[in-house]
């Protein structure tokens, strides 16, 4: 059995409002799912322990009408999967009042998601959940843009500061600046991200135990959550062109 509400969060971690067609690999009551984004410039994974169903590879081709299925569920959810000549084709899904079945696809068809070379990283943000809501609110709040400059300085105080700048800097047009104290090995630092990208993977771990972010001077940002048994990580690449 799995509560509903966890493997709602698994789907919504991955999911990102883009990512549909990914492999879960269970092992162990371990599940594993590796995915990339259609543009390719976010690479992630989302790990889960205590994850109950049978040792196997299964590749969902639809996340989101995986997602309206689990919608009208309730509680406690027992998944069952089926098979034909060795392979799963249907993921079976039963609550107190409702049986459901999934159509599963070939897990050879599912792309092929690549390995990210570890870079070494010059910045170190613990998140509070505070953070990550004040995060959402000021991209919320320039919703029109998808930029943000992520930089780093000293303040007066001689701590180290990061600094999430959401707007265009050229001209009149707004931004807002919100700060985190971090651990800065390389100043002015000044890279550009995708900021509508950057807030979705924050609103799906706002339910996060514990989460970091790091980067590297060339561009790479990691985002790393952590729950009771939930563990995700997004691999962000720099936009390659910007207001800024």
């Amino acid at each position: 059995m799995i509560n509903k509400i966890l493997l709602q969060s698994i789907l919504n971690k991955y999911h990102l409002g883009v990512n549909q067609s990914v492999k879960w690999v269970i092992n162990n009551n371990n599940l594993e799912i590796d995915f990339v984004s259609p543009t390719k410039d976010i690479i992630g994974k989302v790990l889960c322990s205590d994850f109950k169903l049978e040792d196997s590879e299964i590749a969902i081709y639809d996340t989101k009408k995986l997602s309206n299925l689990l919608s009208i569920c309730q509680g406690d959810l027992l998944l069952e999967l089926e098979k034909s000549h060795k392979i799963y084709t249907k993921l079976n899904i039963s609550d107190a009042s409702f049986n459901l079945t999934y159509a599963l696809s070939d897990p050879l068809l599912m792309e092929k998601v690549g390995t990210v070379n570890v870079p070494q990283w010059v910045v170190e943000i613990p998140l509070e959940k505070e953070n990550i809501a004040n995060l959402i609110k000021a991209k919320s709040a320039l919703g029109e843009t998808d930029n943000m400059l992520f930089t780093t300085t000293i303040n007066l105080d001689n701590e180290d500061i990061c600094e999430f700048v959401f707007g265009d800097e050229m001209g009149h047009n707004n931004k807002i600046i919100y700060q985190i104290l971090g651990d800065i090995r390389e100043t002015d630092l000044k890279i550009p991200f995708n900021s509508e990208m950057f807030k979705s993977i924050l609103q799906v771990n706002k339910d996060m135990e514990e989460g970091k972010i790091y980067v590297s001077s060339m561009g790479l940002m990691k985002l790393e959550f952590k729950t009771d048994t939930i563990y995700s990580e997004y691999f962000m690449v720099r936009k390659a062109e910007t207001s800024f």
